[in-house]
């Protein structure tokens, strides 16, 4: 394990101040402060999505990944452990959000501990996260923490008299935070890519070219990228 941990935030709020950026940031906040206590350095890399709107709809309609994407892709890529944060509409994790993780590489994220959060108007929407996000996060076979994180806007303020609103968001975050630093810290996403990348069923292409040893020379490969055999 590195002595710093790469911790990388997705956020696909698009309001200013935004209530999902705030509970991504505020769980990235209790990551770091409770892996300092641990003695583990955290350094954070935030993926704002509002920013790379226009180059998910690109990479979604033409595969084009731009530089500005392709950034956030290597900064995934790289991470020890992610803070995945979606603002609901209708019952469901925003467009923004589900288009981004579409498009990437369907290895990229395997293994890799993850925080799942969305937020929303109403606590209605408080099943989202388990419901909708786990479902695509065992997709693209990644290790969701067990604490799963929702807000609606009652859970920020002192929505009773004595606080308990606000205090019972704190301990979920404390909670699925303690649950992340002990993932990243493991090395678990690492040792398996180290380790087991083999065992894991792969898509030609995929995870930079490493995921399969593919004899590319060979009359079959020729004959299906437009060549002739020998």
């Amino acid at each position: 394990m590195s002595d710093t941990l790469n911790l990388v935030v997705v956020s696909a709020g698009t309001s200013e101040p935004s209530s999902t950026r705030l509970l991504a940031d505020r769980t990235a906040q209790r990551v770091t402060a409770l892996a300092g206590q641990r003695g583990t350095a955290v350094r954070t890399r935030v993926v704002d999505l509002r920013g790379l709107a226009a180059d998910i709809a690109a990479a979604l309609t033409s595969r084009l990944v731009t530089p500005k994407l392709q950034q956030a892709v290597d900064a995934l890529g790289l991470a020890d452990g992610v803070i995945a944060a979606a603002p609901v509409y209708q019952a469901g994790p925003s467009g923004l959000f589900t288009s981004f993780f579409q498009v990437l590489d369907n290895d990229l994220l395997i293994g890799k501990p993850a925080v799942l959060a969305a937020t929303a108007g109403t606590s209605r929407h408080a099943l989202v996260v388990d419901d909708q996000l786990r479902p695509l996060f065992a997709y693209l076979r990644a290790l969701p923490v067990p604490t799963s994180l929702f807000a609606a806007p009652e859970d920020w303020g002192d929505g009773t008299a004595d606080g308990t609103r606000d205090g019972a968001l704190r301990m979920r975050i404390d909670r699925a935070a303690f649950e992340l630093v002990l993932l990243m810290e493991s090395g678990f996403a690492r040792q398996l890519r180290d380790e087991s990348w083999r065992r894991y069923q792969h898509e030609f292409g995929s995870a930079g070219g490493t995921e399969l040893g593919i004899d590319t020379g060979s009359d079959l490969m020729r004959l299906a990228a437009g060549g002739s055999a020998a």
